[in-house]
């Protein structure tokens, strides 16, 4: 089979809707492997607080970009776009499916679409930022973000300074919004086709396997594992929900209870941002984690099977 005509099936949807085991099923379904889309799963040292398949998951199927960096590289949406497109064309010459999965939606559409470079700015306006949240606090930047870039604003984690100021570092150093550096200007025509295939849940029900998969972490070691990974706290992987509540329980700024409360709460908030950001795309087959058998009729479809 020709590579245009070869197929990656990219599974999407919010943290604990069931991707990883739907993805497995389509692998085994099609004697394939998969590449993990999640920009904090690629990182060794970060075990329990990113969900990863587990170790009997990781035999069933061969994963790519789990465990694949140090905690210390940065992993960007651009790097990780170069470093999966290469491994695409590698696993086409052997298969004519590939199972993509994952919910960092910005990796995906590096991934789908290539991603345009975004400008180096002056370190004064990053200083000047810093200066900003210190004296003014994060309220102020949102603020500032929320009038200058209302797209980003909508998806942005809106707890996480490092994201905020980043997003304007380069408003305030090109006058024009981040969102735009986020959009190919130029659709990128891949090689291969691509199948969207989004996973949903009553949010009810969604929410409750969060609380849940949140609960089983804890019991994991999540909090163990979060205080040895404090020396690294301020790389960008780790500013993030799962880890950044502890590491505030850690300096002594509310107990564990609500730590944990912090924790279930801006998981909740992190997976309507997950929602949010694909549904913005038409192009999305949205199905329940119990639809294997409706994805692998589509998959066939784009197979002409």
């Amino acid at each position: 089979m020709e590579q245009a005509s070869k197929l990656l099936v990219s599974v999407v949807g919010p943290t604990a809707v069931g991707k990883t085991s739907f993805a497995i099923k389509l692998a085994k379904r099609y004697n394939t492997e998969i590449i993990s889309v999640d920009s904090r799963q690629f990182y060794r040292e970060m075990e329990i607080g990113t969900a990863k398949p587990s170790r009997e998951e990781l035999n069933e199927v061969r994963h790519h970009f789990i465990n694949s960096h140090a905690i210390t590289e940065d992993v960007s949406a651009g790097s990780f776009e170069k470093l999966a497109v290469e491994l695409l064309k590698q696993l086409f010459a052997k298969y004519d499916v590939v199972v993509a999965v994952g919910g960092s939606g910005l990796y995906f559409q590096a991934l789908w679409e290539g991603m345009n470079e975004i400008p180096r700015v002056d370190p004064v306006v990053r200083d000047q930022l810093l200066d900003d949240y210190q004296k003014q606090g994060m309220e102020y930047l949102l603020d500032e973000l929320k009038n200058t870039d209302p797209t980003y604003f909508s998806s942005v984690d809106r707890s996480n300074p490092q994201r905020v100021m980043r997003a304007l570092e380069v408003i305030r150093g090109t006058s024009k919004p981040y969102s735009s550096f986020r959009e190919p200007s130029v659709q990128i025509e891949r090689p291969f086709q691509n199948l969207k295939i989004g996973l949903t849940l009553d949010r009810a029900v969604l929410y409750e396997r969060i609380d849940q998969r949140m609960d089983a972490m804890i019991g994991e070691g999540l909090f163990e594992e979060a205080e040895r990974l404090m020396k690294y706290r301020e790389h960008n992987a780790l500013q993030t929900v799962g880890y950044r509540e502890i590491f505030q329980y850690l300096d002594g700024d509310y107990d564990k209870e609500e730590a944990i409360r912090l924790l279930k709460r801006n998981s909740r908030r992190y997976a309507k941002r997950q929602l949010t950001w694909f549904n913005r795309d038409s192009e999305i087959h949205w199905m329940t984690p119990s639809q294997v058998e409706e994805a692998i009729q589509l998959i066939n479809q784009k197979l002409s099977i």
